[in-house]
């Protein structure tokens, strides 16, 4: 009897040590998220202000993912193709614009960040100077972090 339950609890381990899984098992599929800080977030208004300082559209609108969404304040129509955005600041660096931020509150997220507040723009061909609301919210692609929405609007006391 000692024999038959030898032989059983062989053929039980040999049976364990040759199962074999066909494909990996996947416990879990969670996103890798990307360092960053508030400073960094911070630092891709410059980006976009510097892209404005350039006057040329193409390089404003690189600032923007693929399938984003820009609601300006001087138009009424929501930009969503690059071509439509690109038709946007075609007029709006007409003017020279050059932005400061006056308040912001930023919040980040596993590879997403909002960058919300208050600022103005001084136009250099006019001499105006307009304050607005905004929001930007971007999100990591890998390589970039790419506007995702921003929406801009003139304050309502003004």
């Amino acid at each position: 009897m000692k024999l038959f339950f030898a032989l059983i609890a062989v053929f039980v381990l040999a049976g364990c040590t040759t199962y074999h899984v066909p494909h990996p098992i996947i416990i879990s599929n969670a996103e890798v998220c990307k360092a960053t800080d508030e400073m960094e977030i911070a630092s891709l208004f410059d980006r976009w202000n510097q892209s404005l300082l350039t006057g040329e559209p193409k390089k404003v609108v690189a600032n923007y993912a693929e399938r984003s969404i820009l609601l300006p304040t001087v138009s009424n129509k929501p930009r969503l193709t690059p071509a439509e955005k690109e038709d946007y600041f075609n007029h709006f660096l007409e003017k020279g614009p050059s932005g400061k931020i006056d308040l912001r509150q930023i919040e980040i997220g596993c590879n997403t960040a909002v960058d919300a507040g208050l600022y103005t723009f001084t136009f250099e061909e006019t001499g105006e100077v307009v304050s607005g609301r905004y929001t930007y919210t971007y999100q990591w692609d890998g390589r970039n972090w790419l506007i995702t929405s921003h929406h801009s609007s003139a304050m309502p006391e003004n």
